[in-house]
C-alpha cells in the first residue's frame, strides 16, 4: 500500500526534507548530469506544497515527489516531478499528478515538461503553451492546463 503525503515546508520533518531533496538531486543533478541550483528558494514559500509517495509508513523513504507552487497571479505551477529509479513504471508520478490537480481543480496550472514527456502530461489535460527551449541541455516545452 502506498501513501501520498502533502505538506508545507514548515511541516516537513528534517529527515523527510533531507530525503526529498536527496531524491531531487540524485535524479536531476547526478543522473541527468545537470549541475544547476536545484535549491532555488521556492521550496520555503508559504504557499508551496510538497507531495510525495511512500510505500510504507516511513515518510522519509520517498518513491516519487513533486512540488506545487502558487505563482503571484494565482496560477498553480507543478514542478520537480521525479520518481526514484527503483520505483519507475509503478504509477507513482501519475498518482501525485492527480493529487496535485485535485488541490484546486479550477485553477489554471502550468509546468515545464521535458519534451519527451509532453504526451504523458497531455494525459492530464496539459497542452503545449510555447516553443521548445533548452534548460541545462535538456529540451523542455512549457505546458498549460486551462
Amino acid at each position: 500500500m502506498t501513501t501520498i503525503h502533502n505538506e508545507s515546508f514548515a511541516d516537513l520533518a528534517p529527515d523527510v526534507l533531507y530525503a526529498l531533496l536527496k531524491l531531487r538531486v540524485d535524479v536531476f543533478v547526478v543522473e541527468q548530469a545537470c549541475p544547476y541550483p536545484e535549491l532555488d528558494g521556492r521550496d520555503t514559500e508559504p504557499g508551496t506544497r510538497h507531495l510525495w509517495v511512500t510505500a510504507g509508513a516511513d515518510p522519509a523513504e520517498p518513491l516519487a515527489y513533486l512540488r506545487l507552487l502558487t505563482e503571484p497571479d494565482g496560477t498553480m505551477r507543478i514542478g520537480r516531478v521525479v520518481t526514484a529509479p527503483k520505483a519507475r513504471g509503478e504509477g507513482h508520478a501519475r498518482r501525485l499528478m492527480a493529487a496535485a490537480l485535485e488541490a484546486d481543480p479550477a485553477a489554471p496550472t502550468v509546468l515545464d515538461a521535458q519534451s519527451h514527456l509532453v504526451a504523458w502530461y497531455s494525459k492530464f489535460g496539459f497542452e503545449p503553451a510555447g516553443t521548445e527551449y533548452l534548460e541545462d541541455g535538456i529540451p523542455h516545452i512549457p505546458m498549460r492546463k486551462p
